[in-house]
């Protein structure tokens, strides 16, 4: 049998079989071996992860394509029995155009994503109200680790039309608020100073800037306070607010600053006739 030039159905199935598992053989370890030579000299070739993900990820996808043509090549006829399922597709064809396009797409914004940058592997983002943590970025979707420990999964055409929060590009520093009601009778003096000096004994709040308490709005039953506080970066900032908000109402409760209850006045129609007549 002559696997270079086969005559019959079952050289051709043999063939076929070598090629599809010869293909993935090479693709598994290409991709072994670019994932630990990227990670082996990123630091020193200033490479960073999101680049060579993606560009691993092209290469293990162009020797599947190279696979894919090679194996067409070898079966007879194969040319034009395509041109004859495609002129009879009609509909079908439409959709899977439509379908790879799409994926063409997805798979162009995930190159312009590697190459701009406007995240990277090991980012903390927040995008559609969602806070996380750039997890992996393929060729179609790139996938968001949650606070809440959530994989978020979104087409790389459609993230790349979103607007971006990046807490981790250049200064990864955040400001975060903690926001407190205390009643008209309180001490408003006392409860910045109250609220101040529990953040700052928080050690995840940064010393080097001051935090400040603003009064925000004079409510129907409360002063609306503001505490602004400075932090390293994004990823601990839900749990240290958590920590101080609770602090500062144990603080209050000892000095008797109080946090009113909402309350309303009611007036009833009846009663109101009444008073009139």
């Amino acid at each position: 049998m002559s696997l270079l030039n086969p005559n019959s159905p079952m050289e051709i199935v043999v063939l076929a079989i070598i090629i599809l598992v010869a293909t993935g053989i090479v693709a598994r370890i290409v991709g072994v071996f670019l994932r630990q030579y990227f990670k082996g000299v990123s630091r020193r070739l200033k490479v960073s992860e999101t680049t060579y993900v993606v560009f691993r990820r092209l290469v293990v996808a162009l020797i599947y394509v190279i696979g894919i043509i090679v194996l067409i090549s070898i079966i007879p006829g194969l040319e034009k029995l395509t041109i004859s399922l495609v002129a009879g597709a009609g509909f079908a064809a439409i959709v899977l155009g439509l379908a790879a396009q799409n994926a063409f797409s997805n798979i162009v914004s995930g190159i312009f994503l590697a190459i701009f940058q406007p995240f990277r592997v090991g980012d903390y983002v927040t995008v559609r109200d969602e806070h996380g943590k750039i997890e992996d970025i393929t060729l179609r979707h790139t996938v968001i680790k949650t606070w809440d420990n959530r994989r978020l999964i979104i087409p790389n055409a459609v993230i790349g039309e979103e607007a971006i929060i990046n807490f981790s590009i250049s200064d990864p520093k955040t400001l975060w608020y903690v926001n407190v009601g205390i009643s008209y009778d309180s001490d408003i003096d006392k409860a910045r100073e109250i609220m101040i000096e529990e953040a700052m004994r928080h050690k995840g709040v940064m010393k080097t800037e001051t935090p400040k308490v603003l009064v925000t709005e004079l409510g129907d039953f409360a002063v609306n306070l503001r505490l602004s506080f400075w932090l390293k970066d994004r990823s601990t900032a839900f749990e240290v607010g958590c920590d101080i908000r609770e602090s500062i109402k144990k603080r209050f409760d000892r000095e008797g600053i109080e946090i009113p209850f909402p309350y309303r006045t009611i007036v009833y129609k009846r009663e109101m006739e009444r008073e009139q007549k």
